[in-house]
């Protein structure tokens, strides 16, 4: 074994081990003491903790299915006015947070709100409250998950159909199915995987989601981890909460392959993968796919960024009053010291994976990259609960000052957690970029005298470029909408766009939080339309 591999082995196996602890914490922290808290929330709100959160994942899983998989199989399948338009225009929901929907809602919907206004101009005074829908509640928190997260269906489930051989829509054909049996008893069995990939995504997004249903008010198991620490300081059941957070949602997942069983779901044929076409709809056909596309593409991105923006030009001291610039370099600041430490520690473990091949550091990565399935509230009370644990146990112990100041409430503890919540996210896109290179490459760099750390320097890093710079995008928008490991670990007076208008939405300052939601939601559009070449590369069009 050489000194070389030692060095990679090592590196990758303790990245793997620091992106586990918090994971290992909240295991380890299930048989804490609590305090009193416990027994009042059993007896009181822990049913309905439990019913909220199953009632909103069902909910929000079931309309971004119908969302999600009908746009996808609109644009792959059919052209008609803007289809090439809808085809990227869709993903443009995920700019808009959950939270930053819910404001819109709100806004709109509320009594005297921009709904209002606009049939006050347009027919004069009158009580139009009583006729003017009121989303709230469990309604509104149902509505702004699904229309921020229906992306993660659209984008799996588009690939997938985009990628169906045109066997399949013939067999259709030759059984004598209509487009829509074609569809239900062929195309949408065969894109199963990809569709569950999205829902669990959407399902774990879902269960960890903070800000919209604590603005609407709604009791969940994340806002029952996040009260029991702030409110109650009580770490112990915080943690306790997310062990059961985290067995439901493993739990998903065993239910889903467990149904799967050795199920099949490729097509195999003598004649090969023969590219399918578009089929050009007639007019009223076509008039309807592109009524739907345009209503979901209003609803998503076009309804909150409009009410954001209309609220911004109504209230102009709000932008007066905010400083934009100190709140852009805060961001810009988390942004790039986040992801250039996930870039560059992933690119390590993957290359340390890949020259050590050792099953026990290809168990750790595996385990280490289940941390984007982990609320990021339960990310963060666990890392303070392993370093409160080890200050008391260890570090006061051996006569050492406390580092409690050096990791909670300071920028090191907020990247630390930045960096296990989006590892996965990091890992994953760098791996599917090393998949594509042989590993004769490696043995022929060897050959001609290359070191191991030459053939990464020289070799890997230059061919994973454009797979660095989509992760990169990736990672940085998805810091950009992270609210709630933000607010718990933040310095004090450390302010982003997300916490500026989550703090000035629970104070009922709605028109105050629309300009920092208004420059989120225009930052992270611009990563998503930067990022799109990569996220809808297709060969059919």
């Amino acid at each position: 074994m050489s000194r070389n591999f030692n060095i990679w082995f090592l590196s990758s196996f303790l990245i793997s081990l620091i992106v586990i602890i918090p994971i290992l914490t909240v295991f380890s922290s299930f048989f804490d003491n609590t305090t009193n808290y416990f027994e009042i929330l059993k007896k009181t709100f822990l049913f309905e903790y439990t019913f909220n959160s199953i009632i909103l994942l069902i909910s929000v899983l079931t309309l971004t299915f119908l969302i999600g998989t009908g746009s996808a199989y609109l644009v792959s399948f059919y052209e008609f006015p803007l289809s090439n338009f809808f085809k990227w225009a869709l993903i443009l929901s995920f700019a808009v947070p959950p939270y930053i929907y819910a404001y819109s809602l709100t806004a709109f919907f509320e009594n005297y709100g921009t709904a209002f206004t606009i049939l006050k101009n347009l027919f004069g005074e009158a009580n139009y409250n009583k006729h003017i829908p009121k989303f709230d509640g469990m309604l509104g928190s149902i509505l702004s998950l699904s229309f921020s997260l229906f992306g993660y269906v659209y984008i799996l489930t588009r690939a997938s159909f985009l990628y169906q051989s045109q066997n399949l829509i013939d067999l259709g054909k030759n059984l004598g199915f209509s487009n829509f049996e074609t569809f239900y008893s062929v195309i949408l069995p065969s894109a199963r995987p990809a569709i569950v990939a999205g829902l669990s995504l959407v399902a774990m997004e879902t269960l960890a989601e903070f800000g919209a249903v604590d603005f609407f008010s709604i009791n969940t198991l994340t806002t029952g981890i996040y009260n029991s620490w702030i409110a109650f300081d009580d770490l112990a059941f915080a943690n306790q909460l997310s062990f059961f957070l985290l067995m439901f949602i493993f739990a998903l997942f065993f239910l889903e392959n467990l149904s799967r069983k050795k199920a099949k779901y490729h097509f195999n044929s003598r004649g090969g993968f023969k590219q399918k076409k578009k089929l050009k709809l007639s007019k009223n056909k076509s008039f309807f796919a592109f009524l739907f596309c345009f209503i979901i593409f209003f609803l998503s991105f076009l309804f909150p960024l409009s009410q954001m923006l209309y609220w911004t030009i109504k209230f102009p001291e709000n932008l007066t009053d905010l400083n934009v610039s100190n709140l852009f370099l805060n961001t810009l600041y988390l942004v790039i010291l986040s992801s250039s430490i996930l870039i560059i520690f992933s690119l390590i473990s993957n290359y340390g994976n890949r020259v050590s091949k050792n099953k026990i550091l290809n168990f750790l990565s595996t385990l280490s990259i289940s941390g984007y399935a982990i609320p990021g509230v339960i990310l963060a009370i666990a890392f303070i609960t392993f370093i409160v644990w080890m200050d008391e146990n260890i570090i006061q112990s051996i006569g050492f000052l406390s580092i409690k100041k050096i990791f909670i409430g300071s920028i090191l503890g907020l990247v630390i957690v930045y960096f296990i919540r989006f590892y996965s996210l990091a890992f994953n896109g760098i791996k599917s970029g090393y998949e594509k290179i042989n590993i004769y490459v490696d043995e022929s760099a060897y050959l001609l005298g290359y070191s191991k750390r030459k053939t990464f320097m020289n070799i890997h890093v230059p061919f994973l470029r454009n797979s660095l710079l989509f992760v990169s995008i990736l990672v940085s928008l998805e810091i950009i909408r992270e609210l709630p490991i933000a607010l718990i670990l933040r310095p004090f007076n450390f302010e982003t766009f997300a916490t500026t208008a989550y703090i000035s939405a629970s104070e009922d300052l709605l028109e105050a939080a629309a300009v920092p939601s208004l420059f989120l939601i225009i930052i992270a559009a611009i990563f998503i339309m930067i990022s799109s070449k990569y996220i809808l590369r297709d060969t059919n069009d």
